[in-house]
């Protein structure tokens, strides 16, 4: 059986897959541009996106939205027939100004999380990006979609479900997820798909399910397509590719990576992550209170108390500085033997998908 191709209004992906976004720097145009040439659909991510430019240590908004405009114009270069989105998290600050950078370029896709984007529909307002929040629980739609139903008579285009199996910045207490108390992604998907059923009645249209979160192989696509999910997003996976904007050294600790490695870190966002262990996790007890420079990219974050910087550890990480970094990966990231490209990495997924179906 053909794989379905996945519909989010008039937008079609021919592949069902979602290159999930991965910041600081992780997918950038390169990657993002070649998912979406193979006819799934590029995430560029937002988070401190301008790290490379001059003034990003003294002006950071201004970096990061000049940076964010020329990655998406580049992908746009790249593939100019294919669908290119943003991921961007509720928890930055100047949220509303990144969101708007990104539809003045004519973004095909908004992928929020990290937080409920309750306002999101205001900020795309006049618009024709197609909005998608990230959730990891039916609870977590039923009251975005409540708040964008009451506020501003509109619903969500897609809607992203992530499991505890997921990569970053994980919607879960640390003590689900250290005693397994979480829900599956399985359970997850199919409750977030009947809580979407009355709003698809009243707005008259599809709001496809993708399913995110430890999904390695075309099986696994097989397996939540039968399901009833519209797609999948898949991260992990895509940073062991040769388009990857990251460094080799950062692809190669994925490569490299053993199952003792990957460990469960608080974040300074206030969430669980799942990171590779080394010196710099080692030494995260040390740092607390000693962060010297401040980016102010993140909502309620102490620079006094924090136990490091979160963006110049993701900076140092991308950049190959790896005992200096943070490394988030998802659960499979042990998995990861090789880079190879994303036609080859597509190719692959696309014929164990259609083989299992």
């Amino acid at each position: 059986m053909k794989l379905p191709p996945l519909k989010i209004g008039e937008l079609t992906a021919k592949v069902p897959i979602i290159q999930g976004g991965m910041g600081i720097g992780v997918s950038l145009s390169s990657l993002a541009s070649a998912v979406a040439n193979e006819g799934g659909i590029g995430i560029i991510s937002t988070a401190q996106i301008g790290y490379r430019e001059e003034d990003f240590a003294t002006n950071a908004l201004e970096a990061n939205k000049r940076a964010l405009r020329n990655e998406i114009r580049r992908a746009r270069e790249l593939s100019p027939k294919g669908i290119i989105g943003i991921n961007i998290m509720v928890a930055m600050n100047n949220y509303d100004e990144i969101a708007r950078t990104a539809l003045e370029e004519g973004i095909d896709l908004i992928i929020s999380g990290a937080g409920l984007p309750l306002d999101l529909p205001k900020i795309a307002e006049g618009y024709k990006a197609k909005l998608a929040p990230i959730v990891s629980s039916s609870r977590a739609i039923a009251l975005i979609l409540k708040m964008w139903d009451k506020k501003y008579n509109s619903t969500a285009d897609l809607v992203v479900v992530e499991g505890p199996e997921a990569g970053g910045h994980l919607g879960f207490s640390m003590e689900d997820l250290v005693e397994k108390k979480t829900q599956s992604l399985q359970q997850i998907v199919k409750d977030v798909i009947g809580i979407l059923k009355p709003y698809e009645e009243k707005y008259r249209k599809k709001i496809p399910v993708v399913a995110a979160g430890g999904i390695y192989t075309g099986a696994d696509i097989a397996e939540y397509i039968k399901l009833g999910a519209a797609g999948v997003q898949m991260a992990t996976r895509f940073v062991a590719t040769d388009e990857c904007d990251a460094s080799l050294a950062f692809k190669m600790a994925f490569v490299d990576s053993k199952d003792e490695d990957i460990q469960l870190v608080e974040s300074p966002v206030g969430m669980p992550a799942r990171a590779i262990s080394n010196a710099f996790l080692d030494s995260v007890e040390e740092k607390a209170g000693k962060v010297g420079k401040c980016y102010l990219c993140i909502k309620g974050c102490n620079p006094k108390s924090t136990p490091y910087c979160i963006t110049d550890a993701l900076i140092q990480a991308v950049k190959g500085n790896l005992d200096k970094g943070l490394i988030f990966v998802g659960s499979n990231a042990t998995r990861l033997d090789k880079i190879i490209s994303v036609k080859e990495l597509m190719g692959e997924l696309v014929a164990e998908a259609e083989y299992a179906l």
